[in-house]
């Protein structure tokens, strides 16, 4: 009888220092698990340091390795995407290639998986990075979990294992060319088995992330699994209108009982000027940000160019 064959995706960008040690990592989970047949598909996002030319050595001497490089970067959420949706394994693992999260767990997904849960997610239940940027990791997921009515999985970054018939599914009922992945999960609503760990610290190289990429990502979170701040918009419109409406019959009271001496000065009609163009310029970004995620569903583009495959 064949072996069921194990896809491990591994997204990469400037890992030069990582990709080889992944790779060894992952061959050690292979060597535990002989009943299993295992490839490793790295996908590299246009790269400008060596990861390249260690991909290319790494296929060289692995045939079971198997990579694609993209013509320029399309960011990690597109890239991952695309990479996950060519795996062609009975089970498809994710692992980003920066060895923050442990491969050797792959051992216990694969025995879940097989116990029957389509989705074994895997989530960091502690982690060893700064606790300002773990909490506020917490205080955005507990704030999309009451912005919608899925379940979100707290601390789950995507790293997991997912059977065939779920890759098929986020294939022909996902066609989005900015995928948000956590919420494909969700909106999925198949039973997953969780498994914790400890996440530890980058040791080599350094984060593509920065301030802007994790803000887009928060973002297309929220407008991805929520229309609660469109809404949020409206009430605040009616709130501010109120709030004017009864401000100003105050203002019109007391100066017809007070008409000889009433003098505030222009302060208050400056305040109130500034009050609603900050809610005016805070709607107008909530509104831009959906406006934004149609317009690029509306273009449907691919979700990668690939320049050459390896080991195909």
């Amino acid at each position: 009888m064949a072996k069921k064959l194990i896809t491990i995706l591994t997204p990469c960008y400037n890992e030069e220092l990582n990709v080889r040690e992944v790779h060894r990592r992952v061959m050690a989970v292979a060597g535990e698990l002989p009943e299993y047949q295992f490839e490793h598909l790295f996908i590299d996002n246009a790269s400008t340091d060596g990861t390249v030319a260690v991909l290319r050595a790494i296929a060289t001497e692995d045939p079971s390795v198997k990579v694609i490089l993209n013509a320029r970067n399309f960011g990690v959420d597109r890239s991952g995407m695309h990479g996950f949706l060519q795996a062609k394994g009975d089970a498809v693992g994710t692992l980003v290639a920066d060895l923050q999260d442990p491969p050797e767990l792959f051992v216990e997904m694969i025995r879940a998986w097989e116990a029957g849960f389509p989705i074994v997610a895997a989530i960091k239940n502690t982690s060893d990075e700064n606790a300002l940027m773990y909490g506020v990791r917490t205080s955005y997921y507990r704030l999309v979990a009451r912005l919608t009515n899925l379940h979100i999985l707290e601390h789950f970054t995507g790293f997991g294992l997912y059977d065939r018939s779920v890759v098929e599914r986020i294939r022909t009922c996902f066609p989005d060319p900015y995928p948000y992945f956590r919420g494909m999960i969700a909106e999925l609503g198949l039973p997953i088995a969780k498994v914790f760990y400890n996440q530890n610290r980058r040791e080599r190289g350094t984060t593509s992330y920065n301030f802007y990429s994790l803000y887009d990502f928060a973002m297309l979170g929220i407008t991805n699994l929520s229309k609660v701040p469109l809404r949020l918009v409206i009430f605040c419109g009616f709130i501010s209108a109120f709030i004017s409406f009864a401000v100003g019959m105050f203002y019109l009271v007391y100066k017809l009982v007070f008409w000889a001496n009433f003098n505030v000065g222009v302060a208050p009609l400056v305040l109130g000027l500034f009050f609603l163009g900050s809610i005016q310029l805070i709607a107008l970004g909530i509104i831009g940000e959906y406006v934004g995620s149609i317009h690029t569903l509306v273009l449907n583009r691919p979700l990668v160019t690939e320049k050459e495959r390896i080991n195909f």
